[in-house]
């Protein structure tokens, strides 16, 4: 069937480029990459959610450190990694 498409030019001489290295026409690439688009839109489940475990346990930040402050988050780790 013919029908006519509109499709922006670099686009167009990168596809006819395309074709001539793989020695194959523009028709052939263009229902070739229709195929595998509408292929994987098919065959493609959802992704279904994922629930993440959640720490429940005590524990937290040593005292004065302000997790609301990066140099205070810096200088903490500086000081467990020297200690």
């Amino acid at each position: 069937m013919r029908t006519t498409i509109d499709l922006n030019d670099t686009l167009l001489a990168r596809a006819k480029a395309a074709a001539v290295r793989q020695r194959t026409t523009l028709t052939r690439l263009i229902e070739e990459g229709l195929e595998l688009r509408l292929r994987g839109a098919v065959s493609e489940p959802r992704a279904s959610r994922v629930r993440l475990p959640v720490y429940n346990g005590k524990g937290g930040l040593v005292p004065g450190v302000d997790p609301l402050s990066n140099r205070s988050l810096f200088d903490a780790a500086d000081e467990d990694v020297g200690g």
